[in-house]
């Protein structure tokens, strides 16, 4: 099998956004149900537009996951559900590090503790905490960084 990670297309904004929508449906348990509608209100507005992404494709050339960056900030790391587990988010993360550099930061939801051993085992390290997130909601955030 050939798989591949190359930038993102316009064309794959659908099947971005389902990745991003079952994933955090499976991951973000700890989420409202109001507030997992707002955030899937701004992905399907255009969030996912904010940021550079690349996209782990299977040999069909079908997304099964993306990473998006700002600078050297990871703004977002989805799989598709059914591929957890498999490399996919590692790849992305390694890729990530290969084009901005090996000093990555991260901001990880707090209650979601399996993105955060993920992180932590990659060499990111906390470096603060915020009680809300981006959007003040009230979902603390650790910031992550690679020394």
């Amino acid at each position: 099998m050939v798989h591949s990670i190359r930038l993102y297309q316009e064309e794959d904004q659908s099947a971005l956004v389902e990745i991003w929508y079952h994933a955090v449906l499976q991951t973000h348990t700890f989420l409202k149900e109001e507030d997992f509608n707002f955030y899937y209100q701004l992905v399907r507005g255009g969030a996912l537009n904010e940021v550079e992404k690349w996209i782990y494709c299977d040999n069909e050339k079908r997304p099964l996951g993306f990473i998006g960056v700002d600078g050297s900030k990871v703004e977002m790391l989805f799989v598709s559900p059914g591929h957890h587990g498999r490399g996919i988010g590692t790849r992305l993360l390694r890729h990530a590090q290969q084009v901005k550099g090996l000093h990555l930061q991260v901001d990880v939801n707090e209650q979601n503790e399996q993105a955060v051993r993920f992180y932590t085992r990659y060499g990111f390290a906390p470096e603060g905490r915020s009680a809300v997130d981006a959007s003040g909601r009230p979902y603390p955030l650790i910031h992550m960084a690679i020394k």
